[in-house]
């Protein structure tokens, strides 16, 4: 992160606020030298910068209330292999086992230059190279990269509006190679083409799903959360707003589609709970949580952010599967 300069000059003064990730420091003879022009200033951008522009419009499935939803006929059901799990926060701060915890991510001007993105497979997965948006991307080389086997990297253009996403990504010299991408323009409800994936199975975006520290802070979530499920309870099939299958081996009535939702119960007794899980916990009884990963069941996603404080993140595992209820969809 750069910090903005101003440059006051003794008759008048010129503020320069460009985006410039290559600013170089002034020698000290320029610094003398009245008529030097300052070099280009560089944009700030913070984590924080997010909560100031839309994640997707007000209308979008991710930011629809469903408080009032009928429940699916076959919720306990669906719910009762895994009912006595507790919630997982999938994030937080620090490391576990030598990796840090939750979904790093990087907010970039809109000047940030865009580099190539190869589509590849390796052992890990297949190249979904023809389910992806072509680069380049404004993904900085140094952008951080999801510890463990899957690899995200997620950057948010705060100028321009625009969340990128890579699956299974490494640097290679001067670009990013990776097995799939996905651009959304956060100021559209436009969905992926049916059938194609994204940096997520479901072909989501993983962003819009994050539990972010800002907005904890600020106290309001506004948004659905993502969440994952064991192979076995997810069926291999999707409804909106997912746009693609997983492989599911779970059966109809007893597992759930990737775009499913959860809802934690409106009875729920959250007020023993600290501000910040009581945050949490309420976006979701009014936004829910939905499906859009193979994983271990109710593992909730979050960002990475040292801020976070892990103990009272534990205090997730009190919540039950069997506390929350599937929204009604079409079994």
């Amino acid at each position: 992160m750069k910090k903005i300069i101003k440059l006051v000059f003794a008759i008048a003064f010129t503020a320069l606020a460009a985006c410039n990730k290559n600013e170089s420091a002034k020698t000290p003879a320029q610094k003398n030298d009245s008529l030097q022009l300052a070099s280009p200033v560089t944009c700030t951008a913070t984590k924080a910068d997010v909560e100031a522009i839309p994640i997707f419009p007000s209308t979008n499935a991710w930011n629809q209330d469903i408080s009032a939803l009928p429940v699916d006929p076959y919720s306990t059901q669906i719910i009762a292999k895994y009912a006595a799990t507790g919630l997982h926060p999938d994030f937080g701060s620090g490391t576990y086992d030598g990796e840090t915890m939750g979904f790093p991510f990087t907010v970039v001007c809109g000047s940030q230059a865009k580099v190539p993105i190869v589509f590849r497979a390796n052992d890990v997965d297949d190249n979904y190279g023809d389910e992806s948006d072509p680069g380049p991307y404004p993904v900085p080389l140094n952008a951080p990269v999801e510890d463990g086997g899957d690899a995200h990297v997620i950057v948010v253009d705060k100028d321009n509006h625009i969340l990128y996403e890579l699956y299974n990504a490494n640097v290679n010299g001067n670009h990013w190679e990776a097995s799939s991408g996905a651009v959304f323009n956060l100021n559209s409800n436009a969905l992926r083409p049916e059938g194609w994936t994204s940096a997520d199975a479901a072909g989501l975006p993983i962003f819009a799903g994050l539990v972010r520290y800002d907005e904890v802070l600020k106290g309001e979530i506004d948004h659905a959360i993502r969440f994952t499920l064991q192979r076995g309870n997810t069926l291999n099939s999707h409804i909106l707003p997912a746009r693609h299958n997983g492989n599911g081996s779970g059966i109809p009535h007893a597992a759930l589609p990737f775009g499913a939702r959860l809802r934690l119960k409106a009875g729920f007794n959250i007020s023993g709970f600290p501000p910040h899980i009581q945050t949490i916990l309420k976006a979701f009884k009014k936004y829910g949580i939905i499906l859009a990963d193979i994983g271990s069941n109710m593992y909730i996603s979050g960002s990475q952010d040292e801020r976070w404080n892990n103990d009272e993140l534990a205090l997730l595992h009190q919540v039950k599967a069997s506390d929350f209820e599937v929204i009604k969809f079409n079994n």
